[in-house]
């Protein structure tokens, strides 16, 4: 392995990058909800954002911010407890205005930050709150607060999210960092998550945007707690240069590609696990299909029925639920090759179904299996040689609880 995980690693763990974070008010709770990212260098910049066609103020201005220069981002203005959507011209100038105010404090221009909102929608943006903040948090910034800003942006979150790798490359070492918050309104594409990742590697801004957009495809847009995309939906990719190393050459391009993905595929699978309500943590690996699409079909229809995730909560290995979904995933399946198996860390692979037919399996196995807290579903179509992966979790009385009064 060419990296190496990085003991309390964040988004400052690259060489040039400091953060501060506030209690601003935005939040009921009196918790820190208002942060910033700074870099001592311009950064290269590569954004991805929600498909929701409903989309907050904050993800408007950074696709203008992005599409009129990546070569020159400075930073990032973050804060939790107000989504900053829907609330119309007068939420895209709050944001400006937040953009205006921090770049004033921190000594670059407006259009070199980039703005992350997350919260409830429809509710505006207490500007006064927002511009007492960003007078403190500005100084406030030190390398060593980058987990403070993953606590900042957190909402119905249990805890932080954050990592950093070290990646020794031909040329030198470079580090990725990286936060995200997500919780609840999780599903492609994405879900309501914001992710933050940073390197002092020097990257082109467009081999930066196809890096990131790759990494997302595969990590970000295989998770699902609710099926729900959000308003707000954004991963954002800074790249610095600080460690005078640039990625020149394929094989240390595919390197650097290659702890990008672990950095995204790890904050994921935390937002996952940290699924609102969630007991169990599930993988969902579909094999065998004619082409990727159709894989994914199958694995995103499992994991997102409400049948296969309560039973899951219940700790019932119902495989009929399972099944079921495959076949209504909208691809060509054939039910006499369809085999289903089952694992978790502490119990072997287990066979529920053998070309369309039910094993002579023990009952009680697959129940102990089903109720442990990380669970593997493997299903082959036995129809070609393609194959996907989804995260899920199991639904349960507390995600309901935890969405019915959230703004109260």
């Amino acid at each position: 392995m060419s990296y190496i995980l990085l003991a309390d690693g964040s988004i400052t763990s690259p060489v040039g990058f400091s953060a501060a974070a506030v209690a601003g008010g935005l939040k009921q709770s009196g918790a820190l909800d208002l942060a910033v990212l700074y870099s001592e260098a311009d950064c290269t910049a590569g954004g991805v954002f929600t498909r929701n066609q409903v989309v907050a103020a904050p993800v408007t201005l950074d696709r203008q911010v992005l599409d009129a220069g990546r070569n020159q981002i400075r930073g990032i203005v973050a804060n939790a407890g107000n989504a900053n959507a829907c609330t119309g011209e007068a939420g895209l100038v709050a944001a400006r205005q937040s953009q205006r105010e921090a770049a004033g404090l921190l000594g670059c221009r407006a259009e070199q930050l980039l703005v992350l909102s997350t919260g409830v929608i429809g509710v505006p943006l207490p500007m006064k709150k927002i511009s007492a903040g960003l007078k403190a948090v500005a100084k406030q910034l030190d390398p060593s607060h980058g987990i403070l800003l993953a606590k900042a942006i957190m909402t119905t979150d249990t805890k932080p999210k954050h990592l950093a790798v070290k990646v020794r490359l031909s040329q030198g070492g470079i580090t990725i960092g990286g936060v995200a918050k997500g919780s609840g309104m999780i599903h492609p594409n994405m879900a309501t998550m914001l992710g933050v990742v940073t390197t002092d590697a020097a990257v082109p801004a467009v081999l930066l945007q196809e890096l990131l957009s790759a990494s997302v495809e595969r990590t970000f847009n295989r998770i699902s707690v609710d099926g729900d995309t959000s308003t707000n939906d954004t991963v954002l990719l800074l790249a610095n240069g600080a460690s005078h190393v640039s990625l020149d050459d394929p094989a240390t391009i595919a390197q650097f590609a290659k702890a990008l993905e672990f950095v995204c595929g790890e904050l994921a699978k935390m937002i996952v696990r940290d699924g609102e309500g969630a007991t169990k943590f599930v993988e969902i690996h579909v094999t065998g299909a004619t082409n990727a699409q159709a894989a994914h079909s199958v694995a995103e229809t499992v994991a997102t029925s409400p049948l296969v995730k309560t039973a899951l909560a219940g700790g019932d290995p119902n495989w009929g639920r399972i099944l079921a979904a495959a076949g209504r995933a909208g691809v060509p399946l054939d039910q006499a090759r369809l085999s289903l198996d089952i694992a978790s860390p502490s119990h072997r692979q287990l066979q529920l179904v053998k070309a369309g037919t039910p094993t002579t399996y023990s009952e009680a196995e697959a129940a102990a299996i089903f109720a442990q807290p990380e669970i593997l579903i493997h299903l082959d179509l036995s129809l070609g040689q393609a194959e996907d992966t989804m995260w899920t979790t199991d639904l349960t009385h507390d995600y309901v609880t935890i969405n019915a009064d959230y703004r109260t």
